[in-house]
């Protein structure tokens, strides 16, 4: 392979693609979340539970992990950029049509269905970006990606609550499904082909194989953990968030908490300081730091003055999307063959983990109280930060003695 076409910091081309990977993360995150903060109306006009509009979300979710297991196998049977924009294309219209359906039910289907496609994108995105882009710049190209995630997952919930508070959440899901069908034709004009890799014929034994390899690793299965864990963890918080800020003592309306979610802007924060800290400190370093100020944005949770919420809320977001980066990137660099392989089998992980994680907390704190969800949250940080220590000498390395 000669990596001297690679796309590098200062050719069209890497512009080209920084645009588009922001884009497609835009896209994606806007549509997998934006029923995230209509959960009490969608919940108040189907007349169900808590736990069971959260199902809006999972149901996503689940379609997400799924598919990644599924491509997981096929990815690499697949032009990058055609799978890319047959998620894009597809996961708009989805949003678009879920606008007429009448049942939870139904909108439930639609969103394993929409999960699906969407991992499209996810399965080979950071695939994509260390085969085309030049390693000198791979972990900024990274970032963009993520922080098209993040603003995307921010956007989305921001004017999913604005709208639906004017105009009905029917309304708001037809204008974010436009804007995503919008994001995805200019995606499709300048997006580049690939040049360093080939859709290529699946073999299945091999692929066994290199999961097998991935799922038996120290190193990539405790990746694997935190991400499911630190991601179930996100997902409840940001989930019923809204509920405690509806109720006593904060009683706010749909106005003022849209714009708590501009807290998610921390998370691009997030995702950029990683590359900075790089230059002075090992991964796992990183990694176990980001955890553990992850804690304590969760802690202030447990606070009943909005302002500590806030600050909360604003240092949960940002040291997530950085360990997220920081594991993502681990992931992906380790994994010197098969690296679709390795990265749907981290969304797998992080996916289930919204899903099962996120659902179930919901019916815990329809049972139980914030404050016991809150802790239950804490619980789940702290397993987390215990599977960044190593047992061996294979087990979260740094990716210079990888390198090496």
């Amino acid at each position: 392979m000669d990596i001297t076409g690679k796309a590098d910091q200062k050719s069209q081309r890497f512009r080209n693609i920084k645009l588009c990977i922001f884009f497609s993360g835009l896209s994606v995150f806007a549509q997998l979340y934006l029923f995230q903060p209509l959960l009490p109306v969608v919940a108040e006009e189907f007349r169900t539970t808590v736990g069971d509009s959260s199902l809006l979300v999972s149901s996503a979710t689940i379609g997400m992990a799924l598919g990644l297991f599924f491509f997981a196998f096929k990815a690499d049977a697949y032009s990058r950029k055609g799978l890319m924009l047959f998620s894009l294309f597809t996961s708009a219209l989805l949003t678009i049509i879920s606008t007429w359906v009448p049942s939870l039910t139904l909108l439930i289907i639609i969103g394993i269905i929409k999960g699906f496609v969407i991992s499209g994108v996810s399965a080979v995105a950071l695939a994509y970006l260390t085969e085309e882009v030049h390693a000198s710049v791979v972990g900024l190209a990274i970032s963009m990606y993520l922080s098209g995630n993040t603003i995307g997952g921010m956007s989305g919930r921001i004017f999913a609550t604005i709208l639906a508070g004017e105009f009905g959440w029917r309304k708001a899901i037809l204008i974010i499904g436009i804007e995503s069908l919008i994001l995805g034709i200019i995606f499709w004009k300048l997006f580049p082909e690939s040049r360093f890799f080939s859709p290529q014929k699946i073999d299945f034994s091999l692929k066994m194989k290199q999961m097998k390899a991935f799922i038996t690793d120290p190193y990539m299965l405790r990746l694997y953990g935190i991400a499911a864990l630190l991601m179930g963890t996100f997902v409840s918080v940001y989930n019923y968030l809204t509920f405690r800020l509806e109720a006593a003592p904060f009683s706010l309306n749909h106005f003022y908490i849209a714009f708590i979610f501009l807290m998610y802007t921390f998370g691009v924060f997030g995702t950029m300081i990683t590359s900075r800290l790089l230059k002075k400190y090992e991964q796992r370093h990183i990694l176990k730091g980001f955890i553990l100020i992850m804690f304590s944005g969760i802690a202030l949770l447990l606070s009943e003055n909005i302002y500590v919420v806030i600050f909360g809320l604003g240092v949960l977001t940002l040291s997530f999307f950085a360990a997220h980066t920081m594991a993502s990137q681990m992931v992906a660099l380790h994994a010197k063959e098969g690296k679709s392989s390795a990265t749907s089998i981290y969304w797998l992980f992080y996916y289930f983990g919204s899903s099962i994680l996120g659902s179930g907390t919901g019916y815990l704190l329809h049972g139980t109280s914030w404050n016991t969800f809150i802790m239950f949250l804490i619980f789940s940080v702290l397993l987390s930060f215990l599977l960044t220590y190593k047992k061996n000498k294979n087990t979260l390395q740094s990716v210079k003695q990888i390198d090496d």
